[in-house]
């Protein structure tokens, strides 16, 4: 499978799922102003909308959507525990997270890497995930993750939103939940070696 990624974008996050579950991908680097792959290639002729993460399967076939993304590399390996067994309620709290990630704070730190974003629409972004991530932080009280002590793809979603905060200045220092579930999420091998294998570490 070819996974097109932009460094630190959301398709951080189905690269470490594929990484914790040890799903070797080839990684295909997307220049997101140009659209032009690493190899020179029309990005757009993959994927219309322009947008990584894009999955390209062993059959031609094309999956996009972050959250859409890590469920189905989660379920190729249903030993890592990445997603829970269809018919479970923990895998309908793992989805639940998955969806509540991508509307409620993925989106709302899209303006932020937008020119010409108005002030005032930065300003309501802001206090909008400011009342989001004090629900995550008081959720994540007395746990490690998101839906307890077992890493899901949820958790790789929203730890990898979560790094964007310094593009929106908001400060995580509020939160010692998230805080503390920052730095288990980044201690992860896993982890490690996908912020290094897309140069970030």
């Amino acid at each position: 499978m070819k996974l097109y990624y932009m460094p630190g974008a959301c398709s951080l996050a189905p690269h470490i799922v594929a990484n914790e579950a040890g799903i070797a991908l080839d990684l295909v680097k997307v220049d997101g102003k140009t659209k032009k792959t690493e190899h020179d290639q029309d990005f757009l002729a993959t994927n219309p909308n322009g947008y990584v993460p894009t999955l390209v399967l062993d059959d031609g076939q094309t999956l996009t959507e972050a959250q859409l993304v890590v469920q189905y590399l989660a379920d190729q390996k249903p030993g890592s525990g990445l997603m829970p067994p269809a018919g479970e309620m923990a895998r309908y709290r793992a989805q639940q997270w998955l969806a509540f990630v991508s509307s409620e704070l993925h989106k709302s730190f899209g303006p932020f890497f937008k020119p010409g974003t108005p002030e005032e629409t930065k300003t309501a972004n802001r206090e909008h995930l400011g009342k989001r991530l004090r629900y995550v932080d008081e959720q994540l009280a007395g746990r490690s993750y998101l839906t307890g002590e077992t890493f899901t793809a949820a958790d790789a979603y929203l730890w990898t939103i979560l790094n964007w905060s310094k593009f929106a200045n908001i400060d995580l220092a509020a939160y010692p939940n998230i805080q503390k579930f920052m730095g288990t999420v980044a201690a992860r091998p896993a982890v490690l070696k996908s912020l290094q294998e897309e140069g970030l570490a």
